[in-house]
């Protein structure tokens, strides 16, 4: 399990607009280039081989588009290169987005660097390989567009796992100041150091074999969110672009088994009857979306003793009162306080993990991790 990179040799090469990323044999380039056109080795975004995960518009099938943290594309080939191309919204005039690359069970993290990349991937042995291609930021720094592979031979993957899930949350489940390997805390831009691939929810799914969702954004609460944001949860959590409040998301295209919701560390403490109705009218809007999912409350692993105290009681108050009005599959699990190694107080990567491990281990011991149940 991979806590951090000190595996991964960086090699900076600035060689007109291609930078080079090393480990071992294996070698990762970005250049600026658009997808090719009439290559044979070429096979665009909406090839039936290539994989696709997390809230993504279609409008141009041929340029799938999306804002989310945790989206993930996959694809199997053969041959020892391959290149994919990916777009950036260049938000502000500048590139602010991260992706988790990986190939074979391995990642690499690296960062956009132009509005049209091509990133190459060289090196590997002869045979065939799996890539995963995962967006580590969030709503907030822009979408990408995934414009197609490049590769010998593209293959079919084996099916999506069956059981699907929903992470719902704040900068915690974004996988926010998780990964300052590459650049420390306070010394980049706020979103150097997301990390969505490899924060508990992604982590959580993968050790059940599930797909995963990640519904969050950084600051944003049930019904009171932090630095001047004027969008709460209940407010976005039909939208594609959660930042925007805008795109509507169709519901019929991802319906989880099971959905956590981790909120309440942006609304600190709150009047209990303004913050429980709340939350109750929203876990009602997501077994209207989703009947038959399990729904699980969690407490903010960031949270203060006072802060934790009052949602312990919040959770507890709302989870029975549901149960009371004939609402089944509710639960709640009080996460552990971490101390917050990772960038603003936030956890690390170590952290994350151990979030997932608790997290695996109530689905686990609840019997909650099959459909059927």
């Amino acid at each position: 399990m991979r806590f951090i990179k000190t595996a991964i040799c960086l090699i900076l090469v600035l060689s007109g607009t291609k930078e080079v990323f090393a480990q071992k044999d294996i070698s990762i380039s970005i250049e600026q280039s658009n997808a090719p056109k009439g290559s044979k080795d070429f096979y665009k975004a909406d090839n039936s081989l290539i994989q696709y995960y997390g809230r993504i518009e279609k409008l141009n099938p041929a340029l799938p588009r999306f804002w989310a943290p945790g989206v993930y594309i996959k694809a199997k080939f053969e041959g020892n290169i391959c290149s994919f191309f990916i777009n950036d919204q260049v938000l502000y005039g500048n590139v602010h987005n991260y992706i988790e690359i990986v190939i074979d069970g391995k990642p690499f993290r690296i960062q956009t660097k132009f509005k049209n990349n091509k990133i190459s991937i060289k090196g590997l042995k002869k045979g065939t390989h799996t890539i995963t291609i995962c967006k580590d930021t969030e709503s907030g720094n822009g979408y990408l567009e995934f414009a197609g592979i490049e590769c010998k031979n593209l293959l079919q993957l084996p099916p999506k796992p069956s059981e699907k899930i929903e992470f719902i949350g704040n900068s915690i489940t974004c996988g926010f100041g998780a990964d300052a390997s590459e650049i420390a805390c306070g010394k980049g831009q706020w979103y150097d150091e997301h990390n969505a691939y490899m924060s508990y929810g992604p982590l959580t799914a993968r050790a059940l074999d599930a797909q995963w969702h990640i519904t969050a954004v950084s600051g944003i609460g049930m019904i009171h969110s932090c630095c001047d944001m004027r969008i709460m949860m209940p407010q976005v959590f039909d939208k594609m672009n959660q930042r925007d409040d805008s795109i509507l998301w169709n519901f019929n295209d991802y319906i989880p088994d099971m959905v956590t919701i981790c909120l309440g560390q942006n609304d600190g403490i709150q009047d209990s009857t303004t913050f429980c109705n709340a939350y109750i009218d929203f876990v009602k809007t997501i077994r209207n979306k989703y009947p038959l999912a399990k729904i699980i409350l969690l407490t903010s692993p960031m949270a203060n003793a006072a802060l934790t105290a009052v949602l312990q009681n919040y959770l507890t108050s709302i989870n029975d009162f549901l149960n009371e009005k004939g609402y089944k599959k509710i639960y709640h699990y009080f996460l552990k306080t971490r101390s917050g190694k990772g960038c603003g107080g936030h956890p690390d990567l170590q952290e994350q993990q151990e979030i997932s491990n608790e997290l695996v281990s109530f689905i686990k011991v609840n019997n909650l991790a099959s459909s059927k149940q």
